[in-house]
Order: structure tokens, then C-alpha cells, then sequence
């Protein structure tokens, strides 16, 4: 009995991991993740990833197995559930942070927590949660028990030798299944080509203390919600220099509600107040912790750092901890608002000044430990772009894995029997770009950017079509074309010129010829004076 895993994003990008595993006709899916969209992605809120070849088989869609609660790899959960609403299973924190998306969407949902090392069965499915660290507490691997042997999806980890919750890769469960033979291994590729080992999260703590500490006003400290070992850091930080603790934005203010009734997350009651009160203490004696780590143009810090934000004013006296590493697309808006930052006289510390960011995913050794612990047959590298799979897959080539396939999306890989295969663009496996209230094309994609590069011109006029004569206008809007003193000069040249080609056609006039004749106008006067090619839109009213 052939089993088959379908990637349907995560394989040449950071974001949108999802892959579906087959067996016996029956579906799984592996995390149902999203991308942020990139600078060139105009408009677009979210990227998911393309599950449209499931549309005429949701009667074999069966479960949803997810490996831990990042949004790239459950925060298109809700919109999956929409369309095929089945049971999701994840460990208990997975399960809760997961949750939120389809509660806030009214998408009713079948969360199954589950423990670590319990076989689960769903169908054909037979399949157990493995412990990893990460960047989020109940991180975990997914080994597969199928007919032709063990399948493991490693998750996102890294193997740190002290995690803040104690809860460490689990290798010597990875071992035992190593030497029971794994079929197939799916390896998280994102720091395939860095050297060495990831430094323990809990290497951060003296260095937040120290900052908190040396504070001489209030602290801002921003950084991913789910990341609550650092949320716990710097909480710890804050109560050691006697700080009250205010939290701030609806995913920081839900994961961290969430993580402390679960006991994840501890904090003393009393050091934890409303933004409201602690902005009436003293500036040594507050702690703000906050999202905006990735330089979202609506999130707090970006609103503090523009002097926007609706309670916190920042002065030269405070200090701006910003402890993530921008998520690749999002590298310039971080800069921007470090900048901005800078502006106000505000001491900001940041990856590139400051040890105040460890990531959660292993280096080449770790990477090489982890596949000699698992010894798999065959691996594919997943989660990263393709230099990140070429790495990893070079680094599974010198620890002697006998076949090693670099798949991207769309991509399946069959086990049959004795034989593995790559099978190249099985399926569909577009971007599907979301702008919060629809799926968005390509060409509309393309028609965003051909506006914000090179503008738009509108051109308003009246027509007396019996005579060819212009009664109204032309009233000119450049937007984007030309700015300043020469914008009204430019205006009024093409006004001019539209004019002119307009009462030179002969009487009676078609709307088609009348339209034509106005973008001919306003494209040679934008000739003459850029080399734009706006778009044109004219405006014909009938007098």
C-alpha cells in the first residue's frame, strides 16, 4: 500500500507550511500555515497556501495533525475549516493558540489536544506528537506509523540543551525510532547554512535583566506573542527590578491570557496591570510588553515610534527592547521603525546591537545530530527557501542518507514498496493572496503595481458631441506622476492638449474615440516630461 506526501507550501519560502499525507485513499494535512506577503505584494494581508486540488476530494479529507501554534503554520486553519471542516489535532497549547482564529471568525472547529509520545488513530492515520524545542512552549514532531514504515515531519526545533520550560528535543524517543527504521524524515531546513549550534533561549536572560535594569524610564520590550519563553524573560526581568507589567495587542493579550491559565507562562498577579494603570506609575516603575516586532505599520510600536499610539508617548528617557529577527519580506519595515525610533532619543536595542534574539530553529550541527539520531533512508528538506533545502540536503548527503530528494511546492514524494519517488508538480501550488476580504489575482497584483510605480492620471472632461466642442474641464488629478510646482504645470499642458485633439475630430464623436484621444493626450505631455507610463483614465461626461 503506497503512502504519499503533497507539499503544498513551505518549500522555497518562509510561511504557508502545509503538506497532506495519503494513505489508502484517505487525506491528513500537516499544518495549515500562512506568509506574510512581501514589499512587491501590494494590498495583501496574508498568503496561503493552495489547497484548491482538495476541492473534489473533501470527502478524503480527514484530519489536520499540527506541529505547533505559529502562524505559518496554523494561520490559515480558519479558512481551511470553512471549507473542510474536520477534526484538528496538536498538543494542548497548539490546540489552544489554534483556536483563536476560527473563535474570532465563527468557524466551528474540533480541537483534539493531545499528549506527547500518545498514539493517536484517525482512519487510516496512526500517529504520535514527539517533543522539540522551539521558539513556542508544545512544540512537536509528527511520526507517522504508515503501512510502509515511519514518516516523521520534525516540526520547527532546535536542540537546546536548557529550554526555559525544561521540555527539551526529545532524542531519545527519536533514536528508538531510528533504530526501528524510519522510512522517510521531513527536516526543518531554515538554518541549514549556519554553522554550529543556536544558542539556548535561557542565554538571553542576563542580557534582558541587564537592560531592564540599567533602564532609566519605562521599557518597551516588543516582541512574537507566541514566543512565550521570551514573553517570560522579560517578565522575569521586569518583576526583578520591581516594574509593573502591562501587556499589549489582542494576539500578545489572548497568548499570554492563554499561556498563564495553562501554566506556561508565570507572572505574579500582582506585578500585571492594565495599560491604563501603569502609565500612572512612575516611568522606572513600568514594563510594556507589546507586538510590533515586525514593523506592522498598524501595531503598537510602529504607532509609538510615529508618535501615533492612542496612551504611550516615548521620550529620550525610555528604553525599546526589540528581541525577533524580522521575518524575511519584512526587513525594511523593521529598519524603518528602529529609525524612527532612534528619532525620539529612545535607547532601542536590537539583534544587530544587542544578544537579545536567539532563534528557534537549529544550526548545521544540530541538523547533522538530528539526522544521525533518526538515521532515515530517504529525507526531504521542508520550511525554508531553496537555498535553505539545497543546505540541508547537502548536510544529509555527508551524514550518508541513501536517498535525498529537494522537492518544492506542488511536489509529491510516493513510497512504494521498496522505492521512493519525486513526483514533480502534482499539483497546484500557487500563492493565494488574501487582502482580508477575498482571494486577489495575479493581475490584479500587477495592475497595483503598475500604480504604485508609475501613477495614475485622470482626466475629466464635457463634450458636446454634436460639435465636438469641450464645455467642461478638462479637469486634471495626476496622482504619482509628477510632483510639486511642475505637477500643476504638467496638468494644465495636458488639459491643453486634450483639448486640442478632442475639437480636432470630426462632429459626433463614438465615447471609444473620445476616450482614446484623451489618454493619447495625457501619455505624450508624460513622455515629454518622465519616463512614466501611468495609467490613463478617462472621464467623458456628454453635455
Amino acid at each position: 500500500m503506497s503512502v504519499r506526501v503533497t507539499f503544498l507550501g513551505g518549500l522555497g519560502e518562509i510561511g504557508r507550511n502545509c503538506a497532506a499525507i495519503e494513505i489508502d485513499g484517505k487525506i491528513a494535512l500537516i499544518d495549515v500555515g500562512i506568509m506574510f506577503p512581501e514589499e512587491d505584494m501590494l494590498g495583501v494581508d496574508l498568503v496561503f497556501p493552495d489547497w484548491s486540488w482538495l476541492e473534489e476530494r473533501a470527502d478524503d479529507v480527514e484530519c489536520v495533525i499540527l506541529t505547533h501554534g505559529h502562524e505559518d503554520h496554523v494561520g490559515a486553519l480558519a479558512y481551511f475549516l470553512q471549507e473542510f471542516p474536520v477534526p484538528v489535532y496538536g498538543t494542548a497549547l497548539t490546540c489552544e493558540v489554534a483556536a483563536g482564529r476560527p473563535a474570532e471568525l465563527g468557524v466551528k472547529a474540533d480541537f483534539r489536544p493531545t499528549a506527547d509520545n500518545e498514539w493517536v488513530e484517525h482512519g487510516p492515520f496512526t500517529f504520535c506528537f514527539v517533543p522539540v524545542s522551539h521558539s513556542i512552549p508544545d512544540g512537536s514532531a509528527v511520526v507517522l506509523d504508515t503501512p510502509e514504515g515511519y514518516v516523521i515531519h520534525s516540526g520547527d526545533f532546535k536542540l537546546d540543551p536548557t529550554p526555559i520550560d525544561g521540555r527539551a528535543t526529545d532524542l531519545p524517543t527519536f533514536a528508538g525510532f531510528g533504530r526501528r527504521g524510519v522510512r522517510l524524515l521531513l527536516g526543518d531546513s531554515t538554518n541549514a547554512e549556519v554553522p554550529g549550534f543556536v544558542p539556548s533561549e535561557r542565554s538571553l536572560g542576563k542580557t534582558i535583566e541587564d537592560i531592564v535594569r540599567r533602564a532609566q524610564g519605562r521599557v518597551v520590550a516588543a516582541c512574537f506573542a507566541s514566543h512565550v519563553h521570551r514573553v517570560q524573560q522579560i517578565a522575569d526581568a521586569g518583576v526583578a527590578d520591581g516594574r509593573k507589567i502591562a501587556f499589549f495587542g489582542r494576539s500578545m493579550h489572548r497568548i499570554s491570557d492563554v499561556s498563564r491559565r495553562m501554566g506556561v507562562l508565570s507572572i505574579p498577579e500582582k506585578s500585571i496591570v492594565e495599560i491604563e494603570e501603569l502609565l500612572k506609575l512612575p516611568p522606572e516603575k513600568q514594563l510594556l510588553i507589546t507586538t510590533g516586532s515586525q514593523g506592522e505599520p498598524f501595531a503598537a510600536l510602529s504607532l509609538m515610534a510615529s508618535n501615533r499610539h492612542k496612551w504611550v508617548d516615548l521620550t529620550e528617557e525610555d528604553t525599546v527592547l526589540l528581541s525577533a529577527t524580522p521575518i524575511p519580506g519584512n526587513e525594511r519595515a523593521v529598519s524603518r521603525v528602529i529609525s524612527q525610533l532612534h528619532r525620539i532619543g529612545a535607547r532601542v536595542y536590537h539583534g544587530r546591537n544587542a544578544p537579545v534574539h536567539v532563534s528557534g530553529h537549529g544550526a548545521q550541527d544540530e541538523l547533522k545530530t538530528f539526522l544521525n539520531v533518526v538515521r532515515p533512508k530517504a529525507f526531504v528538506p521542508v520550511h525554508g527557501e531553496y537555498r535553505h533545502l539545497r543546505a540541508h540536503a547537502e548536510l544529509a548527503k555527508e551524514m550518508g542518507v541513501e536517498q535525498i530528494e529537494v522537492c518544492e511546492d506542488g511536489d509529491a514524494i510516493v513510497i512504494d514498496g521498496d522505492k521512493i519517488r519525486r513526483e514533480e508538480r502534482a499539483v497546484a501550488a500557487r500563492y493565494i493572496y488574501f487582502d482580508g476580504t477575498s482571494d486577489v489575482s495575479m493581475s490584479v497584483l500587477r495592475a497595483r503595481g503598475k500604480l504604485a510605480d508609475d501613477g495614475v492620471v485622470v482626466v475629466t472632461v464635457g463634450v458636446e458631441l454634436a460639435s465636438s466642442k469641450v464645455i467642461l474641464g478638462p479637469d486634471v488629478d495626476l496622482h504619482g506622476v509628477v510632483d510639486g510646482a511642475e505637477k500643476d504645470a504638467v496638468a494644465k499642458e495636458i488639459a491643453d492638449e486634450v483639448r486640442s485633439l478632442i475639437e480636432a475630430i470630426a462632429k459626433r464623436p463614438s465615447l471609444d474615440q473620445l476616450q482614446q484621444v484623451t489618454r493619447q493626450g495625457a501619455r505624450k505631455v508624460i513622455r515629454e516630461h518622465s519616463q512614466r507610463k501611468p495609467v490613463v483614465i478617462p472621464a467623458i461626461l456628454e453635455v
